[in-house]
């Protein structure tokens, strides 16, 4: 169905590669117009330009940022429907070799960085479907399968990834509560073949692996398409009967048994 966003307009964090870009892509396919934002504002700029977009550097952790890209995203747009809080890093460290100033750039970069998101989007999105119609606006969260599964060496990974979807249920139910028309739920990706996993693997600067279409096997990675199908099923009206969810996108990872 073409025009499942359309006439939306949608904001991604980390957009200029890996998931991000890929979220970028889908939701502009169906018609939205999306604002690319991420730290590489030249890279941001690319990805803007290919889908007829619009690109903002911005530093999730830098509240002012955030308070100047909202500006302008009213100014540009006068409102906004969809966020997809995607930025975010990860250090492979046990917590015996993981610094306080590691553990405080995780918090800040998906616990800080997503809170200022919702922040300072809420007032560009509350009753936004009195003006443009439809399901209500829709916040998606990019949490991990790291939130609710344990996996050793990622403590302030997984411990930023739990705050993400304890965030996603509160505000999920408070907008609710309020009448504002605002969606929030999160996405729990499991091994997705992105320049982030790349790296932390080995292998990074080489060519992402072919994904193959079809079923894939039980350990095989994603591709970014996988995440990004669900952001923007999450993003239009119809999944306007889902709220304060984390799931997770994990080819079945979370439902397996682990021994």
């Amino acid at each position: 169905m073409a025009g499942r966003v359309a006439g939306r307009v949608a904001l991604v964090t980390g957009g200029a590669m890996g998931l991000g870009k890929a979220d970028c892509e889908a939701l502009a396919r169906e018609g939205a117009k999306v604002i690319v934002t991420d730290r590489d504002a030249e890279l941001a700029h690319q990805v803007a330009a290919a889908i007829g977009g619009d690109a903002m550097a911005l530093d999730v952790t830098n509240e002012e940022q955030w308070i100047e890209v909202m500006r302008a995203v009213k100014e540009r747009h006068g409102g906004l429907d969809i966020l997809v809080n995607n930025a975010g890093n990860v250090i492979f460290e046990s917590i015996e070799d993981c610094s306080l100033a590691h553990f405080k750039l995780h918090l800040e970069i998906h616990v800080v960085g997503t809170f200022l998101g919702c922040k300072y989007a809420v007032p560009l999105m509350k009753h936004r479907h009195e003006v443009v119609g439809g399901g209500g606006s829709s916040i998606i969260n990019m949490a991990s399968t790291a939130a609710l599964m344990g996996y050793g060496n990622i403590p302030a990974y997984a411990a930023s990834k739990a705050g993400i979807a304890g965030m996603t249920r509160s505000l999920a139910v408070d907008f609710q509560d309020k009448g504002y028309g605002i969606r929030v739920n999160a996405l729990a990706p499991g091994g997705i073949e992105t320049p982030m996993v790349m790296g932390i693997s080995g292998r990074g600067g080489e060519k992402p692996m072919d994904i193959p279409e079809g079923p894939l096997a039980m350990d095989a990675l994603g591709h970014p398409k996988d995440v990004a199908g669900c952001v923007l099923f999450l993003a239009s009206d119809e999944a306007r009967f889902l709220n304060g969810l984390t799931i997770p996108v994990d080819n079945g990872l979370y439902a397996r048994p682990h021994h």
